[in-house]
């Protein structure tokens, strides 16, 4: 795992996820004192927060390739579009 004060803002996304997982595994394991339970955790959050904020950049690229009736490319268009 990633220094606990490495800046989640500065993350990419599969380093982000790789914290945000082992955060999960440890907490999962029960065998962290309460005080730091909840540190990690509100990090697990951040991480979470940084993931999801990832993903919808990465979904406001994606465009979808608009084609005339016979195949040929004229453009594009939001995937969602």
């Amino acid at each position: 795992m990633a220094d606990a004060n490495t800046d989640v803002k500065e993350m990419n996304f599969e380093t982000a996820l790789k914290n945000l997982e082992d955060i999960v595994d440890k907490l999962e394991r029960g065998d962290v004192p309460l005080d730091e339970s909840i540190a990690i955790y509100e990090r697990g959050e951040a991480l979470r927060n940084r993931c999801d904020a990832l993903l919808k950049a990465a979904e406001a690229k994606i465009e979808k390739i608009k084609l005339t009736r016979d195949g040929k490319p004229t453009g594009t268009e939001p995937l969602d579009g």
